[in-house]
């Protein structure tokens, strides 16, 4: 049986080719014929190699986790993601060649070829410090989109521990860390309504956006073991 639309499938529904429009921290733009295109972008600063970053990081980890983000959020939506941009505000030689190593890591894991990451750096004016931005272009049927899925009753897990630098000291393979292919399983799961990466707003945000999507409330279980406001970093 066909399952009812959500507020966000009615609305791009009626979106005209190309119009845009916006739901939590993603853009969609209308493509006609049951399709959407969906935009997600995140970005790191004072984390890296570079003198004045305030966290020191390998540049590789820099470009993986920096892609990591707008990956899980295009896979957590409901789409495919098919062009990988990264914008970064640091040298192609040594540190902008290796923060790519990492974005394009990361691309492949998501199933990006990589012909389709592009980007720039900054090779005018010296850097001191650490600047990345990346963003993900995905394709979708607007019927396949989970935005908005879930419903009064549902129970919500944490799938990864949220943890984030400063205070936290992790690399991309931490098996704590969400990983794509690891929300990619979760969502064959056929109980799996709805996903919401976690992100730098924190647990308790995160939470309660879910929630108001689906017009319920959150009640946390005795031994809830995280702190409401803990950021995800890198997502969880």
């Amino acid at each position: 049986m066909r399952q009812s639309m959500t507020a966000l499938q009615e609305r791009l529904c009626r979106l005209p080719p190309w119009g845009v429009t916006r739901q939590r921290d993603l853009l969609y733009i209308g493509l006609g014929a049951n399709e959407v295109l969906v935009i997600a972008a995140d970005s790191a600063g004072g984390l890296g190699p570079k003198p004045a970053d305030t966290v020191a990081v390998p540049a590789e980890i820099v470009g993986r986790f920096a892609a990591r983000v707008p990956l899980l959020e295009i896979v957590a939506a409901g789409a495919v993601p098919l062009v990988v941009v990264d914008t970064l505000a640091v040298e192609r030689h040594p540190t902008g060649e290796a923060i790519l190593a990492g974005v394009l890591e990361e691309a492949a894991i998501a199933g990006v070829a990589a012909e389709a990451v592009t980007g720039s750096t900054e090779d005018n004016v010296a850097t001191l410090a650490t600047g990345v931005g990346v963003t993900v272009l995905g394709r979708a049927r607007i019927d396949d989109l989970r935005v908005g899925r879930a419903q009064p009753g549902d129970d919500v897990v944490l799938l990864g521990r949220p943890m984030s630098a400063p205070t936290d000291a992790f690399g991309p393979d931490h098996p704590a860390v969400l990983s794509v292919p690891a929300l990619a399983a979760a969502l064959e799961l056929p109980d799996v309504r709805e996903a919401l990466p976690i992100g730098s707003s924190g647990v308790d945000a995160e939470l309660r956006e879910l929630a108001r999507g689906a017009g319920a409330n959150v009640v946390l279980l005795p031994g809830w073991p995280v702190a409401p406001q803990q950021s995800a970093g890198p997502s969880t």
